[in-house]
């Protein structure tokens, strides 16, 4: 993608559905950033239905792919209605379009990840890993995680994060194939987010693969 090195990938999480006034704080945040910034939702309660079904229903993980994928796009849908200057785009063109006319591309993964044998259908796999394959895909250097807890240290190692469950076991792999430099916030980062984000900064802990 031209210009992709001047872009941060931002992985918004979908646990922030639950909390509409950080929400709002966020999307403004990255509303400020237009032009700079992909969007990328994570499944939140959509996710979760999927989960759920498939536990009830017994599908298969080929499925519960497809059907997690739709559940980011689900979110997608609904943080573009509450973000201003916020557009769906579901194609490294689209995608670039966006940013060509300062506005935040929100991504809608499931035509890009389909058409890619290469990303497993399981659920070891999340939005995360999604991310970093998007830095990758569009050479964007930077990907930062918007979670619901930020590491106190000013690094941590990803084994770490997966250990605690705050990222998917496969992000590792997928952050080190991108070449980007990821990075975790937290609820309350949204205003120091954005200004870095602004200026073509790295923002947050810092994630080490080494």
């Amino acid at each position: 993608m031209a210009g992709g090195r001047s872009i941060t990938i931002v992985k918004l999480g979908g646990s922030f559905a639950a909390s509409p006034v950080q929400l709002k704080l966020w999307l403004d945040a990255m509303a400020q950033c237009a032009g700079q910034l992909v969007l990328v939702p994570g499944g939140g309660p959509f996710a979760d239905a999927v989960r759920g079904a498939q536990q009830s229903m017994g599908i298969d993980d080929r499925a519960a792919h497809n059907m997690a994928l739709l559940a980011m796009e689900q979110y997608g849908c609904a943080l573009a209605s509450l973000g201003a200057g916020m557009t769906l785009a579901a194609s490294a063109a689209a995608l670039r379009q966006a940013l060509r006319t300062a506005r935040v591309p929100i991504w809608s993964p499931r035509r890009m990840v389909l058409a890619t044998p290469d990303i497993p259908a399981s659920w070891e796999v999340t939005a995360d890993s999604l991310a970093a394959w998007l830095a990758g895909k569009i050479a964007a250097p930077r990907l930062l995680l918007v979670k619901r807890w930020r590491p106190a240290a000013a690094r941590v190692h990803a084994r770490d994060l997966v250990a605690q469950g705050l990222i998917d076991p496969r992000f590792p792999d997928f952050l080190a194939a991108s070449g980007a430099q990821g990075s975790v916030a937290g609820p309350a980062d949204h205003g120091e987010a954005a200004f870095a984000l602004r200026a073509g900064l790295t923002f947050g802990t810092l994630i080490d693969l080494h």
